[in-house]
């Protein structure tokens, strides 16, 4: 099947099992000859048709584009969700996709939606194949076994409440990989180099988990990733602190006074939640147990991996 064109459409937001299955499904029609083009809507189309309920983003789209090349894509298309886009009729959405791409498949979930008011469904996609010569390929759910053995259908929405309720284990069993955020490194209030843990403050576009200490990874300015401990939150314990992402090195150093570079963090596994503790010294000592614990828990994993 040389030069077959393969397509998929949605938000792809996370990359998770679910997308995954479906980039799986489109790189094996496509053949090791063939194209896999991945539509991928940015920003989220609730942006116009539901703007008080746009839902928190996972992912840039930069974040997606690299993780859906490195899963099989070779070609991501941004679309816009203009008012005229979201407005096409579903059958005309379809057709115009049909014309430029001249797919051989267009592969999706049972619950794709599509054109106008989502009034396209599964079924129109493959009256609409057998009229514009494409097979419409459609992929089950994926499922996932959480930390509680209860079994789940991986959706964006669903990672997001994990990560909202700090189960970032959990979150990493519906991505099939850590969740990570990414952000520029700015110049912070320098309290942990006061305290003797020096870290590097991130303000990312992308949600955070919920308030609270992690542990994980962190990339340095050479994108080598380093164990670290990670917090999440306004530092209670001091007052007037900003909501934000704070990473330091269980063992090695951060470069002192170097900011604008971009770092990223990877959250693997829950410490605590946030507190108000009595006085820099307990914070001090209680930042000297989360990070051997940090540093236990990430040679466990690394031993069970």
């Amino acid at each position: 099947m040389p030069g077959r064109t393969v397509v998929t459409i949605g938000n792809f937001d996370g990359a998770h099992l679910g997308h995954q299955a479906l980039i799986r499904a489109a790189r094996q029609a496509a053949g090791d000859a063939g194209r896999v083009v991945a539509m991928v809507f940015d920003p989220h189309p609730a942006t116009v048709l539901r703007p008080d309920a746009v839902p928190a983003r996972l992912t840039s789209l930069s974040q997606r584009t690299r993780l859906l090349t490195d899963l099989g894509v070779d070609e991501v298309v941004p679309l816009a969700p203009t008012p005229e886009l979201l407005g096409t009729c579903p059958e005309s959405f379809i057709t115009r996709v049909s014309e430029r791409l001249r797919p051989a498949a267009i592969v999706e979930g049972p619950d794709f939606r599509f054109g106008r008011d989502r009034a396209g469904d599964v079924r129109l996609l493959e009256e609409l194949g057998r009229r514009l010569g494409f097979e419409a390929t459609i992929v089950p759910p994926a499922q996932a076994v959480l930390s509680d053995h209860s079994i789940v259908t991986v959706s964006s929405s669903l990672v997001r409440w994990m990560l909202e309720h700090g189960r970032v284990a959990d979150a990493l069993r519906l991505l099939g990989r850590p969740y990570e955020v990414q952000g520029e490194v700015r110049r912070g209030d320098q309290r942990g180099r006061l305290l003797g843990v020096p870290t590097v403050n991130l303000f990312p576009e992308t949600i955070l988990p919920a308030d609270g200490v992690y542990f994980g990874h962190a990339s340095d300015p050479q994108g080598q990733w380093l164990p670290a401990a990670i917090n999440v939150g306004a530092a209670p314990t001091f007052a007037g602190g900003k909501r934000r992402c704070e990473a330091h090195l269980i063992d090695g150093h951060w470069p002192l006074d170097t900011y604008g570079w971009m770092c990223a963090v990877r959250f693997e596994g829950f410490l605590r939640n946030e507190m108000r503790f009595d006085g820099v010294e307990a914070v001090r000592r209680q930042i000297g147990r989360d990070i051997d614990r940090s540093r236990d828990l990430l040679a466990r994993h690394a031993l069970a991996s």
